[in-house]
């Protein structure tokens, strides 16, 4: 997705402006330059977007918020700083396009907010009014700010595990793996988090290529709200099984993560996929996944012949039900793949077949786990390698598996189990992670834990890509349940470019 560089522009021309004033100032009349960093600085302002977890009445929704210790890259954020905030406010839902339900109305708190880095903090909302969350972290407490939002819903029609790392707002998103289905209820949550009006307009891609969509161009998200836009009311071309969705913004910035409720597969969140890339990695596909969908889009010009690999615990194999994908430009292609894992957890990688031929794509997977009517749903889209740092909060004592991949190189990582919502000391370990190999990382957990926590990731210098996911489990009523979230980099820091002193800026 596309990052703003609009802040980076700001601080260059600042920096720019000091430097001017030194060598104007100087008390011998030579030209003095103050030190400038070069390396990446902490953030000093974090955003991040919640969607409204659920209209179920019997859901039951968790929010851990946290902050890392730390600044991997540029050192600890200062101490004491007693501006710095980190909290989350209601966004309340707004009209929505074509007579969509919009939901409750609410009045609800938002969670707790964090007070130092290194201590995750919980909450709790119950029932169907709990609100979407516009939030904000500042100071010492923005460098990686980190929120999980995890729904229980034991019964009914959206039955099922629902989690999301709380996402930052963009003007750009790609979601394979949605859906029209007769079956499925989509609906992609847009939530502004500014203060003027967002307008955003959604593009549905199927099998033959674009979609007929009604309603679609120039939905207006009002400030600090959000609007659940259901998909199937988008076109009038019947079912899709597969469709790819793409939202992107006339104005102003927005959240996007569309929530998916299957009739007999429960339900959960799909997350944006990555950039569009010519190699796409999907990290996270449980041992014992019964079925795994994989759903790709090339946007460009160009069809893509991708090489499907599996990359497992014991090596990187290519599996006999698909050993291949042809993507055709601007069209949605979709393919089972069968007893992929064979009792391995592991990670699909997509590469070019021929090598010298790279074409971007998008993906995602739908991977089910259980049988009949015991079956669980969850998504996982293609997600960028870790360069600096990374974390996932809402880990429990019990059923929270974190999986490395490296598919070229072989890698190490230090990985950091944080203090409790409610007590427990730091522990890390460093994992070494084989080429083209995925390892399951278990037993990282905070000494004394109480509650729930978080888990860090930094790559060693000097090791190859990684890329990791965790897998949260929640049996429910002899259902598996559970929910896969990919780890991003946690935007804690920013390169800040060297400003190079020019006094003919200041005269002609």
């Amino acid at each position: 997705m596309k990052r703003t560089t609009l802040s980076l522009i700001a601080v260059a021309t600042a920096l720019a402006a000091v430097t001017g004033f030194a060598a104007l100032t100087a008390p011998d009349g030579t030209v003095e330059v103050p030190p400038l960093a070069t390396g990446p600085m902490p953030v000093e302002r974090s955003s991040l977007l919640c969607p409204a977890p659920s209209t179920s009445e019997v859901a039951e929704t968790d929010y851990t918020s946290y902050t890392p210790a730390g600044n991997a890259a540029a050192g600890a954020a200062a101490k004491g700083d007693t501006a710095a905030k980190a909290e989350l406010k209601p966004a309340p839902l707004a009209a929505t396009p074509g007579g969509t339900p919009a939901g409750k109305p609410t009045t609800a708190k938002a969670p707790g907010t964090v007070t130092e880095p290194g201590k995750p903090v919980g909450a709790e909302a119950n029932g169907g009014a709990a609100p979407a969350l516009t939030g904000a972290a500042t100071g010492a407490l923005a460098p990686g700010w980190t929120v999980q939002q995890t729904t229980v819903v034991p019964a009914g029609g959206s039955r099922g595990l629902l989690g999301v790392a709380c996402s930052a707002p963009d003007t750009d998103f790609w979601f394979p793996a949605a859906s029209t289905a007769k079956e499925r209820q989509d609906y992609v949550h847009l939530t502004n988090p500014d203060d003027t009006a967002a307008v955003a307009d959604i593009e549905l891609y199927g099998p033959e290529g674009a979609l007929k969509s009604q309603l679609t161009e120039g939905i207006p998200v009002p400030a600090h709200s959000s609007v659940p836009v259901l998909l199937s009311t988008l076109t009038g071309e019947g079912a899709k099984a597969d469709v790819t969705v793409h939202v992107t913004t006339r104005s102003g910035r927005v959240g996007a993560v569309i929530g998916s409720a299957d009739d007999k597969l429960g339900s959960d969140w799909l997350p944006a996929s990555a950039d569009p890339a010519g190699t796409a990695v999907l990290p996270g596909i449980p041992s014992d996944a019964t079925s795994v969908r994989l759903v790709a889009y090339a946007p460009g010009d160009d069809d893509a012949d991708l090489k499907v690999q599996f990359v497992g615990e014991n090596g990187t194999i290519v599996p006999a039900s698909a050993q291949s994908l042809h993507v055709k430009s601007g069209m949605t292609a979709a393919v089972d793949l069968p007893d992929l894992t064979r009792g391995e957890a592991g990670s699909l990688l997509l590469t070019p077949s021929d090598p010298k031929k790279s074409t971007p794509i998008v993906a995602a997977l739908r991977v089910v786990r259980g049988k009949g009517d015991k079956q669980e749903v969850a998504f996982i889209p293609a997600t960028a390698a870790i360069t600096a740092r990374a974390t996932v909060a809402d880990n429990r004592a019990a059923g929270s598996t974190l999986t490395l991949t490296a598919p070229g190189a072989t890698a190490q990582v230090k990985v950091t189990a944080s203090a409790g919502t409610q007590g427990g000391t730091t522990v890390s370990r460093t994992v070494t992670v084989k080429a083209g190999t995925t390892t399951k990382v278990t037993g990282v957990v905070p000494a004394g834990l109480k509650g729930s926590y978080a888990l860090t990731v930094e790559p060693v210098a000097g090791g190859g890509p990684v890329h990791a996911a965790r897998v949260l489990e929640l049996p429910q009523n002899g259902i598996r349940m559970f929910t896969i979230q990919t780890l991003a980099d946690d935007r804690g820091s920013v390169r800040v470019p060297r400003a190079k002193q020019d006094l003919s800026v200041l005269g002609g």
